[in-house]
């Protein structure tokens, strides 16, 4: 035991000084007053509000107020519809079997012929493959 040394000297732990946020919480101000030191209240300007929130008019969005041009995304054709589809039936394919053909979901086959898909050329070139039917530009 003669190689074990012990240090008896105490050890001092303090607590952190309080962050400016602790100083001013209720507490820290009720015990001040109490003290009765002086203290200082300051209000700030956007206090307990959601400026992000509030709407200011900027160029852009004035811009977009007065626009009265009405914008849509360009649809499949019905002649496109039509082809896809009867491509489809004298292939004799499912709309789940062309889309795995194209490695495509079926949805997409789904969206192209009832209308609803925006159009997109390597769909359309990709689908133009597996039926082996022209389906863009002229006939």
């Amino acid at each position: 035991m003669a190689g074990i040394i012990q240090d008896w000297e105490p050890v001092v732990l303090r607590k952190k000084a309080p962050t400016s946020a602790a100083r001013k919480d209720e507490k820290a101000v009720n015990a001040a007053r109490r003290l009765g030191a002086e203290i200082e209240t300051v209000r700030k300007a956007a206090a307990g509000t959601n400026k992000a929130a509030k709407s200011t008019v900027t160029l852009n969005t004035r811009k977009l107020d007065e626009d009265t041009e009405n914008l849509a995304h360009e649809k499949v054709p019905s002649e496109l519809k039509r082809a896809i589809m009867q491509g489809r039936m004298q292939k004799k394919l499912t709309q789940a079997q062309l889309g795995q053909m194209i490695n495509e979901k079926p949805q997409v086959i789904q969206e192209y012929e009832s209308g609803k898909a925006i159009p997109n050329q390597q769909i359309i070139a990709k689908l133009e493959r597996a039926l082996g039917v022209k389906l863009r530009g002229k006939k």
